[in-house]
């Protein structure tokens, strides 16, 4: 048997020069050749584990060693943490869309927690992980550590968590009875016409697309208005692409669009519709034409209609904005909305890997704007105010025909 000062003179040289998968190869090699005893003696010289030793030399006998840039058998090493707990994301998830804080099944997204606290809490539900893996797992989320930015919208309205409070009842107790929910809001008006898109995709290099050099075009030029409903039973959006103005009227319709395409087969025996909406625009809690219209929807379909408004400055924190608006605009980056075909288009074919599917429809109708909506209309409208902030939160129910 070769003495073990030669064995350790000819493995030292070479030994800082290999990496894990050579290193066990080299050994389990020398091993084999000094025959009995073999294993004992290079684990001595070299420190690898007896156990290492034989499984390189298994992987020489079988041919089986990981190929030359691979330092282990594809699948070897340790699991991913979700792999061994797949249920750690989807909860995770869940952690980070509160309506009130400890309330983690709350369909809302309003608060703010560190990683660490995170943590702690998918530990208390059988998720054991650290704060830099919870880290990790945000990023793939599409989550970022992000500051404040100053908007425009005014100071927070003494009742607005109360309203989110009030809000997240409403959402749960319906969807509780599958009842249908929806998120609704007007998207950012859009120049329809072969001007920039905001973003990039992938063309051939030195290939760009060219789009008009300004957009800062007269009123001729034709824009488009995408009404999203966004349902958050089925996580399914539907976008009524208008091409007049946003009004009441247009936003009315444009929910009206998706009950009769949608709506009215995914929940056959509803009774109720909950919609929770922004403050302002074209479904406006203070907008007479918007609660006349809904008056027509719900004496239309039979529905009761509900409807739940986010308190002033919290427009952002609408469903719809980053669980439809925000995919829609991810995937049309980049390319110029030429014609109304194919904004349609752009926006039927927008998924997500959670499922999401939406579906658009073009409106040509009209929805002239200036209309006055006079005392002895609202007086007709079948509206109940809640006892929490009336204002923001009540419901129209469907009229007999001699009320109309």
């Amino acid at each position: 048997m070769e003495t073990t000062s030669g064995l350790e003179e000819r493995l030292m040289s070479l030994w800082p020069l290999l990496d894990e998968r050579t290193r066990r190869l080299t050994a389990a090699n020398e091993a084999r050749t000094l025959g009995h005893g073999g294993i004992s003696q290079v684990s001595r010289v070299c420190g690898l584990s007896r156990k290492a030793i034989k499984k390189g030399i298994r992987e020489i006998e079988s041919g089986t060693a990981p190929p030359p840039g691979r330092v282990r058998q594809p699948g070897a090493g340790r699991k991913k943490t979700t792999d061994r707990d797949p249920g750690m994301m989807d909860a995770l998830d869940r952690l980070l869309e509160p309506g009130t804080r400890g309330d983690p099944q709350s369909p809302l997204r309003w608060t703010l927690k560190s990683t660490r606290k995170l943590a702690a809490q998918l530990a208390r539900q059988k998720h054991p992980t650290s704060h830099t893996k919870v880290a990790q797992l945000l990023h793939e989320l599409g989550y970022s550590l992000q500051g404040n930015r100053k908007t425009e919208e005014g100071k927070d309205h003494p009742d607005r968590d109360a309203q989110f409070r009030h809000i997240s009842v409403q959402v749960k107790r319906a969807l509780a009875k599958d009842a249908p929910v929806i998120s609704v809001d007007t998207k950012k008006k859009e120049l329809v016409g072969n001007y920039a898109n905001k973003g990039e995709q992938w063309l051939p290099e030195k290939k760009p697309i060219k789009v008009q050099g300004h957009d800062f075009p007269g009123p001729h030029v034709p824009r488009a208005y995408p009404y999203g409903i966004y349902d958050l039973g089925r996580n399914t959006g539907f976008v009524n692409l208008g091409t007049d103005h946003d009004t009441g009227a247009f936003a009315v319709a444009s929910i009206q669009g998706w009950w009769r395409h949608e709506g009215q087969r995914l929940y056959p025996e509803a009774k109720t519709l909950l919609i929770t909406a922004d403050g302002g625009g074209s479904n406006g809690s203070r907008l007479r034409l918007w609660k006349v219209e809904l008056q027509t929807l719900a004496d239309t379909t039979g529905l009761s209609i509900s409807v739940c408004h986010f308190p002033p400055g919290t427009s952002k924190w609408n469903k719809i904005e980053h669980r439809l608006f925000s995919f829609i605009s991810s995937n049309w980056r980049g390319e110029p909305l030429r014609d109304y075909e194919t904004i349609v288009q752009l926006i039927s074919n927008t998924t997500t890997a959670k499922g999401l599917k939406v579906s658009c429809r073009l409106d040509r109708h009209k929805y002239p704007t200036g209309r006055k909506v006079t005392n002895e209309e609202m007086a007709r409208v079948n509206l109940e105010r809640h006892k929490f902030h009336g204002d923001w939160n009540y419901t129209i129910r469907p009229r007999t025909p001699k009320e109309y």
